[in-house]
Order: C-alpha cells, then structure tokens, then sequence
C-alpha cells in the first residue's frame, strides 16, 4: 500500500513538469536502466556486411550507380 502512495506522488510531481522535463527525465530513466542491465550499443560487425550490394551494380560502375541513384530523389 506505501509504494502506492509513494508512487501516486512520482506521478503528481511528473505531472507538474513541462514536456521538456518529462522527457529528459524519461532519458534518464532509460539510460538508467539500460546500465543496470547491463545494455550497451552493439558494435556492427562490418565483416558480415561485405558483398551484400553485390546485385545493386547490375554491371554498371559504382559512380554510375550512385549518380542514378542521386537522379532518382530528385
């Protein structure tokens, strides 16, 4: 019943803090429970990457393919 009411309390002083604060708080939490769990950003592995735009070529040069593809979004 206390962590109730102790809660309901969080919840009120929350509820008095511009968006702002509530999110930055909200980072915090987060951040804050990512350490206890131990979360860290994963390190990409680039390895698993390679020859995966093998087929994007379709024979034409790298610089072909990228001026096209600059073409495309405008």
């Amino acid at each position: 019943m206390q962590k109730r009411v102790v809660l309901k309390k969080i919840e009120e002083e929350i509820g008095r803090l511009t968006s702002q604060e509530q999110l930055k708080l909200i980072e915090r939490i987060i951040h804050q429970l990512k350490k206890e769990q131990g979360i860290t950003k994963k390190e990409l592995d680039w390895s698993k990457l390679y020859g995966l735009g093998k087929g994007l070529w379709k024979g034409e040069d790298a610089q072909e393919y990228i001026n096209r593809a600059r073409e495309d979004r405008l």
